[in-house]
């Protein structure tokens, strides 16, 4: 009875140490930027913290940016927790950045129909340095650290290095074949039960992973890492900058409006916060302020339009370099700069234009009202003395080189010490 007593606690206790194994879940598709970073070292912590069997990473990515990449990188190479980098689903690819981090797992792993590699440093365009030394530096950094990642990983380290060098790419099968990952599978549940026993080295030690009847928790992305990874796009984070110039100047030449100085603010302080996490080349913000201030010269100085078209051009070249990017997938799109400046030409032009029209309308509150204005004499004036007028219902002194009698109609021509001359309307 004892004996069959302690085969049924040993049972339970063996299916409830099974219930418990858990493995999380979690999806990149897109660039890897800030927000992604962020949202991998936080997964990465929980997993630890729930003492999950593994941290699964279904990916598809063209790349991203280095800085994050990096920081991704040393998270799964601390972690104590098994990661797998998955590249799902069929389609979806390991690109630049992504070839770094699927290297860096304990388990790389692609489904059928997926491709990895071209890692080679990409963006030596506008804004950056090109210089050939600059650019030998860079894929040189670039090499070493890929070559580092596949050796703790114990990988394909000449393919990795000719992915940064030489930007091969392979397709899922030929990258099993080459030792750049370890299995090939169909879905999320092949997957967890082909590597089911498997021995895998973490940070803390070696690590047996139970994965076949271990349940999966997805983790979405948080609110805070979601919006970060929205205003993170340098085409958000332009078009918020440029929202929020265009905001405030608006409200500047109106004061009054709120609404617009208000919306401007707020979308100024968001891009500022967008551009600690993005790789800004001060040189092309510079360009942009001087753009802005050329544009309001031009509203103060007469310049025939040279200082707005020195504005436009200004603003051109500034938002062409205004992300640097040796290395990073990410730019602002060309045909968003075209379509700002075009926006930002017309505004200021508009706003010459009304200045213009101001300068030429007619007064129509002040002493200036008067000139002009059609009055009728209440009070004979003769040449060199002082009589009275009446306009819009009000009495003005006045003086005429004619002699005026009451009742004539006169025009004021000027007026000098709050007395108007007039002359005979004809």
């Amino acid at each position: 009875m004892k004996a069959k007593l302690a085969l049924f606690v040993l049972l339970f206790a063996v299916g409830s140490l099974h219930a418990s194994e858990k493995v999380i879940l979690i999806r990149v598709d897109g660039t890897i930027n800030p927000a992604t970073a962020e949202y991998i070292v936080n997964s990465i912590s929980k997993a630890e913290k729930d003492h999950a069997s593994a941290l699964v990473i279904e990916m598809n990515t063209p790349g991203g940016l280095l800085e994050s990449t990096r920081k991704i990188v040393q998270g799964i190479l601390s972690s104590s927790v098994p990661v797998i980098v998955y590249v799902y689903p069929s389609g979806s690819r390991a690109g630049s950045a992504g070839v770094f981090i699927t290297l860096s797992a304990n388990i790389a792993a692609m489904a059928p129909g997926t491709n990895i590699g071209a890692a080679h440093p990409v963006g030596m365009g506008v804004g950056g340095d090109t210089s050939s030394v600059m650019s030998e530096k860079i894929i040189n950094d670039a090499a070493a650290f890929v070559r580092a990642i596949a050796q703790e990983r114990h990988r394909n380290v000449a393919w990795a290095q000719d992915a940064v060098l030489h930007s091969i790419s392979n397709s899922e099968s030929e990258a099993l074949k080459q030792g750049v990952i370890d299995i090939v599978s169909p879905n999320l549940d092949s997957l967890l039960k082909e590597i089911n026993g498997r021995t895998v080295k973490t940070n803390t030690g070696t690590v047996t992973l139970k994965t076949a009847d271990a349940k999966v928790e997805f983790i979405p992305m948080n609110w805070r890492e979601e919006f970060l990874g929205i205003i993170s796009d340098p085409n958000i984070t332009y078009i918020l900058m440029m929202i929020g110039i265009f905001g405030i100047m608006f409200e500047l030449f109106n004061p009054g409006a709120i609404l617009p100085g208000v919306v401007g603010a707020i979308s100024l302080i968001l891009a500022f916060y967008a551009f600690q996490t993005l790789p800004i080349n001060f040189a092309g913000l510079a360009l942009i302020i001087l753009a802005i201030i050329l544009f309001i010269a031009e509203i103060k100085i007469v310049s025939h339009g040279l200082l707005a078209i020195g504005g436009v051009i200004s603003l051109f070249l500034g938002s062409l370099m205004l992300i640097r990017s040796p290395f990073e997938l990410v730019s602002i799109s060309l045909s968003l700069i075209i379509t700002t400046v075009i926006v930002a030409a017309v505004f200021f032009l508009w706003v010459v234009g009304l200045g213009l029209k101001a300068q030429q309308r007619k007064h129509a509150t002040g002493l200036e009202a008067m000139i002009g204005e059609v009055g009728q004499v209440v009070s004979e004036i003769e040449p060199g003395s002082v009589g009275k007028v009446g306009v819009h219902g009000e009495i003005w002194k006045a003086t005429a080189d004619i002699p005026l009698k009451v009742g004539d109609e006169v025009v004021v021509e000027s007026f000098t010490n709050w007395t108007l001359k007039v002359k005979q309307k004809k």
